[in-house]
């Protein structure tokens, strides 16, 4: 006897109403996706994910407190289970570099079919990435400059742990938990390697890191 295809829990954040409700009744067609919760603000949406924890949120990039990139990535901070799928009108390369070191799992515009945004959230709930590896290769290029060369050397074995385990989206205290050590000391270390890579946001220590570990062993 075949088991029932896992239901999708999804969270919608648009500060237009009438958009909520198109990706509503476009989503509740599905029977494997169900739409737990809305919102149109910042403010709303945060605590209502974090209490909901939904597998997806969707969100949108531009709102009027804030934008989906900042609920992202606090959420993400807290719940890293929660992936996140920004949905715009605006192609903006500045956007797409703060939604990917914001964990992003997607960056899609609105004008995406039907049928395209409901297989790309069933794409990121199995773990995929909807953002092109080229286009993410470029925002790494640009996070590049003004990183010390030797920045990765100077590391230590513990920071080079954390490194690891921030790209793996583990909090500061999961991953004191992982390696058993306090939380305060987690983030003791991260001040250390953000000021030895040359960044300010440990999301581009994981990305920077791990580019510079691939062009050592190429």
């Amino acid at each position: 006897m075949s088991q029932p295809t896992p239901v999708i829990r999804v969270y919608l954040l648009d500060d237009h109403t009438i958009v909520r409700r198109g990706l509503r009744a476009v989503l509740e067609l599905e029977d494997d996706i169900e739409v737990v919760g809305e919102s149109g603000t910042v403010a709303e949406a945060i605590p209502q994910i974090l209490e909901l924890a939904p597998d997806i949120a969707v969100l949108d990039g531009r709102l009027p407190d804030g934008s989906g990139i900042d609920v992202c990535r606090q959420v993400r901070s807290e719940n890293p289970d929660i992936r996140a799928l920004i949905l715009t009108s605006y192609d903006d390369d500045e956007a797409l570099v703060n939604a990917i070191l914001a964990g992003a799992s997607g960056y899609v515009l609105k004008q995406v079919d039907e049928g395209a945004l409901v297989n790309g959230i069933r794409a990121v709930r199995r773990g995929q990435s909807l953002i092109d590896p080229v286009v993410a290769m470029r925002v790494v290029d640009r996070m590049r400059n003004g990183i010390p060369a030797d920045g990765l050397g100077q590391l230590t074995h513990v920071e080079s742990q954390i490194v690891d385990l921030i790209a793996e989206g583990l909090t500061n205290k999961q991953i004191g938990e992982r390696l058993y050590i306090a939380e305060k000391t987690v983030k003791n270390h991260v001040t250390s390697l953000l000021a030895k890579l040359g960044v300010q946001r440990r999301t581009q220590a994981a990305v920077l890191a791990s580019q510079q570990r691939r062009e050592r062993t190429s």
